[in-house]
C-alpha cells in the first residue's frame, strides 16, 4: 500500500503553516513534505514534527530569489558559491530533522546558456551528492514541465535519468512527479517500470489542473498505485496538488488508503 505524505506547501493552506502539521496528522498522513522550510527555525520544524508524530520526507534546497522568478541555482553559471551556501543550510535542516531527501532545483536558464548551464549543473549535483553522502541524505532531481515552469532547465524524465547515470552517485536519485511527467510526455508506466531502481520519491496530482488525483482527470491512479506496489516501491508518495475546494473534502480519493477519514 502506498505511503502517502502531505505536501504542506500545497495542502491545508487555509491554515497557518505551523498548524498544517497537526491537520495532516489528523487526516491520517504519516509523512509530510514541503517546498521550503527555511522561514521557520529547524528546531521549530522539529518540534512540530515530533508533537504531531509525522515523518519529514522531503524538502527543496533554497531556490534563489523566488519573487524575482528564480527557481533554483544548480544550473546557473556563476552562482556556484550561493548554491553551495544554500546547500549547507539545507543539509543542516535535513540533518536536524532526520529528513532523508533533498530536492535540488535546477533553475530557469536561457536557451543560449544551455551548454555552460549543463556543465554547471553536473558539477553542482556531483558536489551536492558528495556533501550529502556524509550526512546520510539522498539528493533528488525532478523534471518539471515547461507549461508550469517555463524555461526550467530539466523538463524530461529521460534527461534526468541520463544525468543520474552519468554522475553515478549512489545517493543521487529521481523525484518522479507523475503530474509533470504526464504534462511533458506521458509514458508513465514505461518510466516507472524502467526507472524504479533510481526513483526515490514519487509525487502525484491530477491532470489537467494539478488538482486531486481522482477520477476526474486522465490518469488511472489505482493502476499507478498498484503498479508501484507490484514492483515493490517502498518510498513515499507525496500529495503535491492544489485542492479544488478545500483539502479535507478533496481527500475522498484517498479514503481507500486510510487518509481523510
Amino acid at each position: 500500500m502506498p505511503r502517502f505524505a502531505a505536501n504542506l506547501s500545497m495542502l491545508f493552506t487555509d491554515l497557518p503553516f505551523p498548524d498544517r502539521f497537526a491537520a495532516a496528522a489528523k487526516a491520517g498522513f504519516m509523512g509530510v513534505e514541503m517546498h521550503f522550510p527555511y522561514h521557520l527555525a529547524a528546531e521549530r520544524v522539529g518540534d512540530l514534527v515530533a508533537m504531531n508524530g509525522v515523518t519529514p520526507v522531503l524538502f527543496n534546497t533554497p531556490p534563489g530569489d523566488w519573487e524575482a522568478g528564480e527557481r533554483g541555482l544548480a544550473a546557473l553559471p556563476g552562482r556556484d558559491s550561493e548554491f553551495r551556501d544554500g546547500l549547507e543550510i539545507a543539509l543542516d535542516y535535513a540533518d536536524f530533522l532526520e529528513c532523508p531527501h533533498l530536492h535540488v532545483m535546477a533553475g530557469v536558464v536561457d536557451e543560449d546558456d544551455w551548454g555552460p548551464a549543463l556543465d554547471t549543473y553536473m558539477d553542482n549535483l556531483a558536489t551536492a551528492a558528495d556533501m550529502a553522502r556524509d550526512r546520510g541524505v539522498t539528493i533528488l532531481i525532478e523534471p518539471i514541465n515547461p507549461v508550469d515552469m517555463p524555461g526550467y532547465f530539466l523538463t524530461r524524465p529521460e534527461d534526468a535519468l541520463r544525468v543520474i547515470e552519468d554522475l553515478d552517485r549512489p545517493n543521487l536519485g529521481l523525484q518522479y512527479n507523475v503530474y509533470h511527467a504526464q504534462m511533458e510526455r506521458g509514458a508513465l508506466t514505461d518510466t516507472l517500470e524502467q526507472a524504479l531502481a533510481v526513483i526515490r520519491h514519487v509525487q502525484i496530482a491530477g491532470v489537467p489542473g494539478r488538482n486531486e488525483p481522482d477520477q476526474q482527470g486522465e490518469i488511472n491512479w489505482r493502476y499507478i498505485f498498484d503498479l508501484l506496489d507490484a514492483h515493490g516501491y517502498g518510498g513515499w508518495v507525496g500529495c503535491a496538488y492544489h485542492p479544488r475546494a478545500g483539502t479535507l473534502p478533496g481527500l475522498r480519493w484517498a479514503r481507500d488508503w486510510g487518509i481523510g477519514g
